[in-house]
């Protein structure tokens, strides 16, 4: 029954120190797959999603060595099978990367079809576009995609749609690809270019990434290496909006400041103060803030995956906002929640119409997603009253020590998991 209960009422303060990114390590444990010489991975997050894929990959064959907590050696030599049918895999988004990986070192891959948090559709069609034009020949069979090639060779691939996944499977594949393949219309996301820098690393020929172009020469095979995932920009988006929305003062540290651009901009529209350094970006919030719209787009645009965490900090903006979802169709699921609060929220289609409020009240709240569910512990720590969220494996997923991360920085926020711990975090709230 684990749950986080929350006490709102205190401004954030002080420092946190922002974990390696998810979305990259996701496809950047896949890719270590690839080579039959060892590579080690640093600065790998500690979330439930990456514990998957690794037992994933432990699963199929491959070596293993946990050094230590954010630090792994992967070596693919070992692997026995091309089948990744692990039992919790399908749970999550990126049981996909092991397609493109295991095409590309094998010439054959079956891979459950991906699973993760129901914010919409998460179509499939672009990846196996991309692979057929390779030479492989994709079917989807029995819940699993099975993609075989008796010669994987270059091609010219345009995406119909900006998509990270395919545009990263393409890219494990197209490494050890005969010739060479062009992706147009690419995502241009950190991780995207962080799982090429990690592939060049280990020998593979990749330019443009980045870019709207991605040009790839493939290459016999790829080597080991030593290699540090960059901070998550999702996370540290997430620490800087918590700040904002108690009025707070806090140091995000372990970030590339470039990333969050679009997120210090809205906060600076809304009001705020941000201070950027090298590695960290500074949040000084304000009592009074103001409204502003906002539509999420691909990178450089402003992230989808920051999109509730913005929408609970223009509920407590004064005048009215808008916010406008072009990517995911069902991110609005959890505007119910925050209405239960006291939030006053309408969604017509794919936007959500926000004026702000001078309250919100603590309740008993359900975490639909991810980065929802994040969401809502934010608006947890703003709330009049105790909050109690429910479904907290969601936030897990992607969230390293998030409770813990926050306590640090004053808030009052426990993971409870029996009806104890609860009646002593309220003794314990009442009584400070």
């Amino acid at each position: 029954m684990e749950k986080y209960v929350i006490k709102g009422g205190n401004r954030l303060h002080g420092e946190v120190e922002i974990s390696g990114a998810k979305n990259a390590a996701l496809a950047i444990l896949a890719a270590a797959v690839m080579s039959d010489e060892t590579v080690t991975i640093e600065n790998v997050p500690d979330v439930r999603d990456t514990r998957v894929v690794l037992e994933a990959i432990k699963d199929i064959g491959a070596i293993v060595e946990k050094v230590d907590k954010h630090t792994f050696k992967i070596n693919g030599s070992t692997i026995f099978s091309t089948t990744v049918n692990y039992e919790y895999i399908k749970k999550i988004r990126a049981s996909y990367y092991l397609l493109g990986a295991l095409l590309g070192k094998r010439g054959n891959a079956q891979v459950a079809l991906p699973g993760g948090c129901n914010i919409g559709s998460r179509p499939i069609d672009q990846h196996m576009k991309g692979l057929r034009i390779m030479g492989a020949t994709v079917e989807i069979e029995h819940g699993m995609i099975c993609a075989e090639a008796e010669k994987l060779v270059g091609g010219h691939i345009y995406m119909d749609v900006v998509t990270v996944g395919a545009t990263i499977n393409i890219m494990l594949a197209a490494c050890l690809a005969e010739g060479r393949t062009t992706i147009e219309n690419a995502a241009k996301e950190p991780h995207v270019v962080d799982v090429a820098n990690f592939l060049n690393c280990m020998g593979a020929d990749i330019k443009g990434a980045g870019t709207d172009v991605i040009r790839i020469k493939g290459v016999e095979k790829l080597h080991g290496t030593t290699y540090s995932i960059i901070p998550d920009q999702i996370e540290a988006g997430t620490f800087m909006i918590a700040a904002a929305a108690t009025a707070g003062d806090v140091l995000i540290k372990n970030v590339i400041p470039k990333h969050l651009e679009a997120i210090s901009a809205k906060l600076i529209e809304v009001g705020c103060q941000i201070e950027e350094y090298d590695e960290a970006v500074r949040v000084i919030g304000k009592e009074k803030l103001v409204h502003t719209n906002i539509k999420t787009l691909p990178y450089p645009g402003f992230p989808t995956d920051m999109q509730p965490q913005a929408t609970v900090l223009l509920a407590r903006c004064e005048g009215t906002s808008i916010v406008t979802e072009s990517i995911w169709e069902n991110r609005f699921k959890y505007v119910g929640e925050l209405s239960r609060m006291g939030c006053d929220i309408t969604v017509e289609g794919n936007t959500a119409i926000i004026t702000g409020v001078d309250r919100f009240m603590g309740t008993e709240l359900v975490a639909p997603d991810l980065r929802a569910g994040a969401a809502l512990v934010i608006a947890g720590l703003v709330a009049e009253g105790t909050t109690y969220i429910d479904d907290i494996k969601y936030i897990e997923r992607g969230y390293e020590d998030f409770d813990a991360k926050m306590r640090g920085l004053g808030a009052q926020i426990i993971k409870a998991e029996c009806e104890k711990d609860i009646r002593q975090f309220e003794i314990h709230a009442v009584n400070e």
